[in-house]
């Protein structure tokens, strides 16, 4: 037996912020993306807070892009990791079954629609990217069919496929042959009508875009095996899409034997106050991409399939991690504490009560263009007020202002994402159980980092 033991230590007074950075700028490839807007080495973190190597603290609310659903290391979470470690349970399984998968299984499978009687479960491998390929590679296999519908603004992964259905280009430079027969489709946004209307008109066109599409037999498109979105797009700019059109797509996909994936790798989970994005508009997908909250802080990404539409076969989508047993363990603590304390309503509740004081901020900066979102997953878009607006009365994104904020909320104590075309939307994602404390030092970092960033109040007419 070894005696050595691996010494983790989580601060080290000799290093700094600084030469953590260095160093891993030096270990790491140029890939790497969030140390260069989060400049920090992060030493402690409990709940929505977190300590970096100079000993300052900050409010996250970006919470791992929004896996972690109950903040960081939450006791409950970490007391399943200690009980899966002590337990004598394997760590590593491939799709083995154990006591603590089939518990798993069961309680997500209530989750879903209908309490999951119609679902049954793909564990695949770790990332929702991976997902997202068993769930194209799904739909083509059922159908016998090879393009797939995606929309504007839409993220779903960084593997070949999935970046294939995603809208952001810059990750497509340079990388060739792309899958094929991938039709790209506007998304509602309730700020830029992408067909220059705007409000009930802009979603009735835009419903009635899709169906024509479908329905139109010279449209030039060939019918697809699969429709993927989010309901609520997140990395897009925070754009929740109308139930009416979600609506309307369920319904005609089912009319013409095309499969609906909705992807709720961020959305899902209470994040948007209910369990998935999609029950808002009271729809049932035939498949449901779940990864991030999913496994409590752990990779784990899993489908919810139709049983109708299990058309595999054996070994036909595979992975090695796909049996994470941790994740499993900090899945299902996470899972039942935010079904047991009814977090879907506490979010939804503060959802709208921050969105009302944001939109009290905006009367005071209009540099703050639009607020959306639902429940706790909320986009701020930053526009140039002084510039002349568009016939819609949308002023023109201002993304370097946008990026100007984000790195003064950082130097305030405050930690966000940015997303959207441009990057002019600042996102919000923070632990599910946040506080309303928590939401007000949040209000006045925020307010903080506006008046650091060069933005001065108006007086509200």
């Amino acid at each position: 037996m070894m005696t050595d033991k691996v010494r983790i230590d989580t601060a080290d007074a000799r290093k700094s912020n600084e030469t953590y950075l260095a160093r891993q700028a030096e270990f790491e490839s140029n890939v790497r993306s969030y140390p260069r807007k989060l400049p920090l080495a992060i030493t402690k973190a409990d709940g929505v807070w977190i300590t970096d190597a100079d000993n300052k603290e900050y409010l996250d609310c970006l919470a791992g892009a929004g896996t972690l659903a109950l903040g960081h290391n939450h006791p409950d979470v970490l007391k399943s990791i200690q009980n899966v470690i002590t337990s004598g349970l394997p760590l590593h399984t491939l799709d083995l079954t154990t006591p603590l998968k089939d518990e798993f299984s069961e309680y997500l499978l209530s989750l879903l629609p209908g309490q999951g009687k119609e679902y049954c479960l793909q564990f695949t491998g770790p990332s929702g990217a991976d997902a997202v390929e068993a769930a194209l590679k799904l739909a083509k296999k059922v159908t016998g069919r090879s393009s797939i519908i995606s929309f504007s603004g839409g993220y779903h992964g960084m593997t070949h496929g999935a970046l294939s259905v995603t809208g952001n280009l810059s990750p497509k430079e340079a990388v060739d042959n792309m899958m094929p027969e991938v039709q790209f489709m506007p998304y509602p946004h309730q700020y830029r009508c992408p067909l220059g209307i705007g409000g009930d008109a802009g979603v009735k066109a835009l419903t009635y875009y899709f169906d024509n599409l479908i329905n139109d037999v010279e449209s030039g498109v060939r019918k697809p095996a699969a429709v993927i979105l989010e309901a609520v797009q997140g990395e897009g700019g925070v754009n929740p899409a109308p139930a009416e059109w979600l609506q309307r797509i369920r319904k005609v996909t089912q009319e013409h034997g095309i499969l609906l994936i909705l992807d709720e790798v961020q959305a899902g989970f209470c994040r948007t106050g209910k369990q998935f994005a999609f029950e808002h508009a009271g729809i049932e997908p035939d498949i449901i991409v779940m990864s991030k909250a999913v496994g409590g802080g752990l990779p784990l990404a899993v489908l919810g399939i139709k049983k109708q539409f299990d058309a595999w076969a054996p070994g036909h989508h595979t992975g090695t991690f796909r049996g994470n047993q941790l994740a499993m363990a900090t899945g299902l603590t996470t899972l039942k504490i935010l079904k047991e304390q009814n977090i879907a309503d506490k979010v939804a509740a503060q959802g709208e009560w921050l969105k009302g004081q944001l939109a009290e901020l905006q009367k005071r900066y209009p540099v703050i263009g639009h607020v959306r979102g639902l429940g706790l997953m909320i986009g701020i878009e930053i526009v140039k007020p002084h510039e002349a607006p568009d016939h819609m009365g949308c002023f023109p994104g201002d993304g370097e202002l946008s990026a100007l904020i984000q790195k003064k909320c950082f130097e305030a104590g405050l930690i966000l994402e940015r997303g959207g075309r441009d990057g002019v939307v600042l996102r919000l994602l923070p632990s599910l159980l946040i506080n309303e404390q928590e939401l007000n030092v949040f209000l006045d970092k925020f307010e903080q980092a506006l008046l650091a960033a060069g933005v001065r109040p108006v007086s509200p007419e």
